[in-house]
């Protein structure tokens, strides 16, 4: 056999050999593999995370309604009486507003968000702060006071429905989902970059009747 045929058959051999070998395959398979329990793995901790951060905020903004509903308004201008309606001077102070239509003034609607110089509202804030997001502020927290025709007496403490809600919440992911699911997949889509970064939690909100909004410390 000539020196040329050797070198040929000797190259041929090689390229059978390489395209044989899949040791590399491994390597690929590894890496795939390694991404993939990464991914789900930090999946695993951050959604654990949203969930505890939505379930205690959906669950503590009851018991915030709790404290808001037996401690001073947090808003400016409600009224601490139920003065007359529209009804006239027929109905006697003491007569129970449900009695009839308009005995008892309708005053409106009072909405503020907490303010950390108001006392109801530095209490509830303190009381929701440990369980939400930790970009959530004071003014996440929204009071509402709305008149309820059937709580409450002619010339008695002022009784509305007084509800505390949870606006504008995000919640902020703290791994690379994005990432790793466009290194499993291989090139980065319109799903794998709607993984992680953040996302809006809805309003949360409860609503309770008020207690005489007592002003009391101690409910």
């Amino acid at each position: 056999m000539t020196r040329q045929k050797k070198t040929r058959a000797c190259t041929a051999a090689k390229l059978r050999g390489f395209w044989k070998d899949e040791s590399a395959a491994m390597l690929v398979e590894y890496g795939l593999s390694i991404a993939l329990m990464i991914f789900i793995l930090f999946g695993i901790i951050d959604f654990g995370r949203l969930a505890f951060h939505y379930v205690s905020a959906e669950k503590f903004v009851q018991h915030a309604a709790r404290i808001a509903a037996v401690r001073p308004a947090a808003c400016a201008g409600v009224p601490q009486t139920h003065t007359r309606g529209t009804a006239g001077d027929g109905p006697r102070y003491g007569t129970s507003c449900r009695a009839g239509a308009d005995i008892c003034a309708n005053p409106g609607p009072f909405i503020c968000t907490a303010t950390p110089d108001d006392p109801t509202s530095a209490e509830v804030w303190a009381f929701l702060e440990a369980v939400l997001p930790n970009d959530a502020t004071m003014s996440n927290v929204v009071f509402r006071y709305d008149h309820d025709p059937d709580l409450g007496f002619l010339g008695g403490p002022y009784v509305p429905l007084v509800t505390v809600e949870l606006n504008g919440l995000t919640f902020d992911f703290i791994a690379p989902l994005s990432e790793l699911a466009a290194m499993i997949v291989g090139q980065a889509t319109t799903m794998t970059e709607s993984l992680g970064g953040s996302i809006n939690f809805p309003a949360l909100s409860a609503t309770v009747p008020g207690e005489d909004l007592g002003l009391g410390t101690n409910g």
